[in-house]
């Protein structure tokens, strides 16, 4: 989860040289305010677990609400709302025993909320994008094909506190997707109180987890997240909570930091990065997340032509892009699935799975591809517009990419740089000829990158499909599943293909740099699934 990410990293501009001049390398004042002053890129979108899929808001909705089990350090789960819990034999069962827990409304979460939410997520009509993430949970797929009724998806209350699942197959990362925000219990009476507005506004929902959302209108650019006195380990959490303050512009974020406005900021671009290396305040958090070029296949047909997929690639130089450009650490892309997510033998995915082909640069072979597409589409010229966000990080790399791909003879590029929300919903609807995008892994496993670009995967936005492809994952997923050689073997040449047909174009892997006051402890961030847990934050009298 990590979920649909945006783009959070790109270059400063040239003002940021006075700004970090003026600054140094000193950590600056820091708050006194009881709330932690966090700043985001980005606007919050939604707090409907069912609906949400970006960054921002895995964030809220992560420290806000509370599933069976949570995540935990290097790729462990934790007790959530379920104590315990138990597998059969066979894989294919999972028995939960819930904690007694309350709502922020006083009303007790039950089994019965568990098994609602599930049913709404997997329900055609609700439109979820992570209802794919049930496939495994029995007749999950036939309700998502209106070939099954709600009542038939494999979640039964046994009583109010014990929640039994039932899979169609084993699947060795179920723990994990229970972790997360689609799977997170809701009050079929809150959701049929505030029908469409539900998860709108922050007044328009209720709240299980550590904190509640407080201060957001559905548009504003601030919201909170307040201690929660109604959350079951509450007497745990020992800070009152965050304000997160959106901020698009890094330079100004900085000086907000500099100058004791902020608490936590991600920074952006080599300069700022280098200000602070010698620093304590500085994380580096590895992030399981890479950004990708998605052309869309189904609107703009010269890109069904695989050589002017791969003329586009070979334009970019990746290293140049992330050493000149980003300076913060990010790598350049080495395959779509990013390194860290799964070993197998002492061996990462990326060593059985990498390959040059895909992510290299060649400018004369580009060049030669280039001319060969073209002669194949019957184009002399080619006119795209390349969609991003409109924060500075989202601006600095359109200008890259379209300087770069530019050097292609006869291909104009024209950036469009929109707000986060609007471009996410034009990305889902497929409005764009190429976007650059982002997937954050939702649990540490190759599939979670390789399941998105499957035929019939809703976040397959640019609609390139392949055969071959969608059987290796299905594989993988099915007759292969409790096989973990051949499963593995699937999986490899999966990624391999999908570079070898240049079904996307990955540009790197991210490394997110934030600092943090020193007023401030206890922050874990995660690289896959939700960014962060709050829970164990302390904060000092400073």
């Amino acid at each position: 989860m990590k979920l649909r990410s945006m783009l959070e990293v790109g270059a400063v501009g040239a003002a940021s040289a006075f700004l970090l001049a003026a600054c140094g390398n000193n950590s600056g004042k820091e708050s006194s305010s009881k709330l932690i002053q966090w700043q985001q890129p980005s606007n919050l979108t939604t707090l409907d677990a069912s609906k949400a899929t970006d960054v921002v808001a895995s964030g809220a909705l992560n420290n806000s609400n509370e599933g069976l089990l949570v995540q935990g350090k290097n790729n462990t789960v934790k007790p959530g709302v379920a104590e315990s819990y138990k597998v059969s034999k066979d894989g294919k069962t999972y028995t939960f025993n819930l904690r007694h827990s309350k709502w922020s409304n006083g009303k007790p979460v039950t089994a019965k909320d568990f098994v609602y939410g599930w049913q709404r997520t997997v329900n055609p009509k609700t439109a979820s994008q992570y209802s794919y993430l049930f496939d495994h949970v029995k007749n999950a797929t036939e309700i998502g094909k209106n070939k099954a009724p709600l009542s038939s998806l494999g979640v039964k209350a046994d009583g109010d506190y014990k929640l039994v699942v039932s899979l169609t197959k084993p699947q060795t990362y179920f723990k994990y997707l229970v972790a997360m925000y689609p799977f997170y219990p809701q009050s079929e009476a809150v959701v049929n109180k505030y029908g469409n507005s539900y998860g709108t506004n922050s007044n328009n929902m209720i709240y299980n987890g550590p904190f509640k959302v407080t201060g957001w209108t559905g548009t504003n650019d601030s919201w909170k997240l307040v201690k929660n006195a109604d959350y079951w380990n509450a007497k745990n959490i020992k800070f009152d909570g965050v304000k997160f303050n959106v901020q698009k512009d890094p330079n100004t974020a900085l000086n907000q930091y500099q100058t004791g406005g902020l608490d936590v900021d991600t920074l952006s671009g080599k300069q700022q990065v280098n200000e602070f290396k010698n620093s304590k305040e500085l994380h580096n958090n590895n992030v399981a997340s890479t950004f990708y070029i998605e052309m869309n296949e189904k609107t703009n047909p010269v890109f069904r032509n695989a050589n002017i997929r791969k003329a586009i690639s070979l334009a970019v130089d990746r290293k140049q892009f992330t050493q000149d450009v980003l300076g913060d650490g990010s790598k350049p892309a080495v395959g779509y699935v990013s390194p860290g997510m799964s070993k197998r033998n002492g061996k990462d995915f990326t060593d059985d799975a990498g390959t040059k082909e895909g992510v290299s640069y060649n400018l004369s072979e580009a060049k030669k591809l280039w001319a060969k597409g073209l002669k194949e589409t019957g184009k002399k010229s080619v006119n795209v517009s390349m969609l991003s966000d409109d924060t500075s990080a989202g601006k600095n790399t359109t200008e890259y990419l379209q300087t770069a791909l530019e050097k292609l003879p006869n291909l104009k590029v024209t950036a469009q740089n929109i707000p986060f929300k609007s471009r996410l919903s034009r990305s889902q609807n497929g409005q764009f000829d190429m976007v650059v995008s982002a997937w954050g892994a939702d649990f540490p496993d190759p599939v979670s990158y390789l399941s998105l670009f499957t035929s019939d995967s809703a976040y397959n936005n640019g609609k390139w499909s392949n055969k071959e492809y969608d059987a290796l994952v299905q594989n993988a997923e099915g007759k292969d599943s409790n096989n973990a050689g051949k499963r593995w073997d699937d999986l490899v040449r999966a990624e391999k293909l999908l570079m070898s047909d240049q079904g996307i174009i990955p540009i790197y892997h991210q490394v997110q740099p934030i600092v943090i006051k020193s007023r401030v402890q206890g922050i874990q961030f995660f690289p896959t699934g939700s960014p962060y847990n709050l829970r164990n934050i302390t904060l000092s009298n400073k």
